[in-house]
């Protein structure tokens, strides 16, 4: 079975075993995460979610991106910043979609 999910703003075409970076989560590693913002499940679309349709998800690790640098420059004003940003994100595997 197949889905498309929404989670942290974006959305995530997934069936069972897929592995996945999103947006951190609130959930321990080890837990399982239940997703009910399911834009289509089993070629169903929903509008804008398909009722009672939920995707069940175990949390593998909590980590950071790599480091992007954000550079903001005014040409002869003497203006520079730099600043690192590293972006927090979860890891989840997909175990179970019903709808």
């Amino acid at each position: 079975m197949k889905a498309v999910i929404e989670t942290g703003g974006k959305q995530y075409y997934v069936e069972e075993g897929t592995e996945l970076y999103v947006e951190k989560l609130d959930a321990a590693a080890g837990e399982n995460v239940v997703l009910d913002q399911v834009l289509m499940a089993n070629g169903v679309v929903g509008h804008p979610y398909v009722k009672g349709a939920t995707v069940t998800a175990k949390v593998v690790k909590h980590g950071k991106n790599k480091k992007i640098i954000v550079y903001k420059y005014n040409q002869k004003k003497n203006y520079r910043r730099k600043q690192g940003h590293r972006q927090p994100y979860t890891k989840i595997v997909i175990e179970k979609i019903s709808a």
